[in-house]
């Protein structure tokens, strides 16, 4: 077994993070919903526990990657509805409770078959997914559809033209560049700051055609 390493930990945003309880991680992390960097401290400085309990329960890593991944996505909207008020009663411990969870998500994976599998762990941490997953929840449906077919479905302008056309969307293929371009500048507009910072040295349509093809199989 090798634990992925994420060169995010390194950086100086997460570093600065290094001092701080798993609380005040917490605390901070539902506070500040446009900043991303609690919630990275926190995978990168639990991540070695869950991919150890997930390899344990599978012995292939490409689906051990995509779980790792699908769970940490899960952990990352369970955190922002938790109670930290009343749970500051009861001694919750957040490594406990990332292990219950853990354990809850392997017992109730139903993983597609390694073929079926496009999603790398290299080309989106499970930090950026949850972000960029999120930014596209947040573009309007015509943008983000044209982004899909274009990324995920590799589909020539005339193609995406046609199937909106039957959708009654009437857009000539000769624009559909500049909806995918009004896509990419929405999308990155939706990632926190810091989260560009730390991941997306790279022009957005760059990290989405990396990233966009693990929506076959999310």
């Amino acid at each position: 077994m090798q634990i992925p390493k994420f060169p995010e930990a390194e950086h100086p945003l997460i570093q600065a993070l290094a001092r701080y309880s798993d609380r005040d991680l917490l605390i901070l992390f539902q506070r500040h919903p446009d900043q991303g960097r609690y919630f990275t401290a926190i995978v990168c400085r639990y991540s070695p526990i869950v991919y150890t309990l997930i390899w344990h329960s599978l012995r292939s890593p490409v689906q051990a990657d995509y779980l790792f991944a699908q769970i940490w996505r899960h952990i990352y909207y369970e955190l922002g509805g938790l109670d930290l008020r009343s749970l500051s009663t009861t001694g919750f411990n957040l490594q406990n409770w990332l292990i219950n969870i853990t354990a809850h998500c392997i017992n109730a994976a139903n993983l597609p078959p390694v073929e079926s599998i496009q999603y790398s762990l290299t080309a989106a941490p499970p930090v950026l997914w949850c972000y960029l997953d999120q930014a596209l929840d947040r573009l309007p449906p015509l943008l983000r559809l044209v982004m899909i077919m274009a990324q995920t479905f590799r589909w020539s302008d005339t193609r995406i033209a046609a199937y909106l056309r039957a959708e009654g969307e009437k857009i000539p293929a000769a624009k559909i560049p500049e909806y995918l371009q009004a896509a990419y500048e929405q999308l990155e507009a939706e990632i926190p700051a810091d989260i560009r910072l730390l991941y997306c040295d790279t022009p957005s349509e760059s990290v989405v055609s990396q990233w966009t093809p693990s929506l076959a199989t999310a």
